[in-house]
């Protein structure tokens, strides 16, 4: 897993990972045997982790986020490994195509690079006064370094007359300095890329937006609950209950080269009403209508 365990989607995941797996024959200590190891984003762990799983010599690795996949697929040639929540499979080397996946790798992927465009677009949408973004990113963590989303990102800037600012963090400190900057004036915003790493920090990141002003895009539901003002993304609902179905076929005697890698079906918008009128902002209708979920 690339959170921590006590991280509450990832709480969420393995519960609905475990349950459609049970549905389909499959439980923990009577027909099956389950190590989980739990990273909380950190890269030593990771690599501790997919070195010792690696040992055990599975019968399949489940890899959770890309920093995860990226260890294991170093760790082992031969082992199945099925990967959730990865956005770039085939730039990041994992896999040849996502039609034809090839090797001992495949799974299921949480966006499509254009997503970075929807982001800028809903906070334009809900603050159209925002005259700068930063994308915040680790690059050791985020797919492709931060590049799979900027293409789109920068495309949609243009479009909207936005300046882009890239923000590359490496520790709290530089997140600090990152979010901190963009409060010194007004017009400024920020979206949380898809990096496993910014998840692992993200109530810092909401106590700094708050703190400076700031409004801001983030990855998933939850993190509006606690506080975040808006976010998109593929439901989190549905991406490990479909990788089980997966776990069956390969446990079954399936090949991950017969197994083409799947896209996301079903997306989530999310907005905490509380946190724009503290912000001064006004949610437009074109965004209640559209929201799965409204925190008043």
């Amino acid at each position: 897993m690339g959170f921590g365990e006590n991280d509450p989607d990832g709480k969420t995941d393995l519960a609905g990972f475990m349950r459609v797996l049970a549905e389909l024959g499959w439980t923990d200590g009577r027909n099956l045997q389950m190590d989980i190891r739990w990273s909380g984003a950190n890269t030593d762990r990771i690599r501790m982790f997919a070195k010792e799983l690696v040992e055990l010599q599975p019968d399949l690795i489940v890899a959770h986020s890309t920093p995860v996949t990226a260890e294991l697929k170093r760790a082992t040639r031969t082992i199945p490994i099925m990967f959730v929540s990865v956005s770039d499979p085939v730039g990041d080397g994992f896999v040849a195509s996502l039609s034809r996946p090839g090797g001992n790798v495949t799974g299921f992927i949480n966006y499509e690079g254009s997503i970075a465009g929807k982001w800028l677009e809903l906070l334009k949408e809900i603050a159209p006064s925002v005259k700068r973004v930063a994308a915040v990113f680790n690059p050791d963590t985020a797919p492709g370094g931060g590049s799979f989303f900027l293409s789109s990102f920068e495309a949609a800037a243009k479009a909207l007359n936005v300046e882009l600012i890239k923000a590359h963090v490496h520790s709290e400190a530089e997140i600090e300095m990152a979010i901190n900057s963009l409060g010194r004036e007004p017009g400024n915003a920020f979206v949380q890329m898809s990096d496993g790493y910014l998840h692992a920090h993200v109530k810092l990141m909401l106590l700094l937006a708050a703190q400076n002003n700031v409004p801001a895009v983030y990855n998933g539901s939850a993190v509006v609950r606690q506080g975040g003002l808006i976010s998109y993304q593929a439901d989190r609902r549905e991406l490990f209950p479909r990788a089980a179905s997966y776990v069956d076929r390969i446990l079954r005697g399936g090949k991950t080269v017969e197994l083409p890698v799947q896209v996301p079906t079903k997306f989530e918008m999310a907005v905490n009403l509380r946190t724009a009128k503290a912000l001064g902002l006004t949610v437009p209708p074109s965004i209640l209508l559209r929201a799965d979920v409204v925190i008043e």
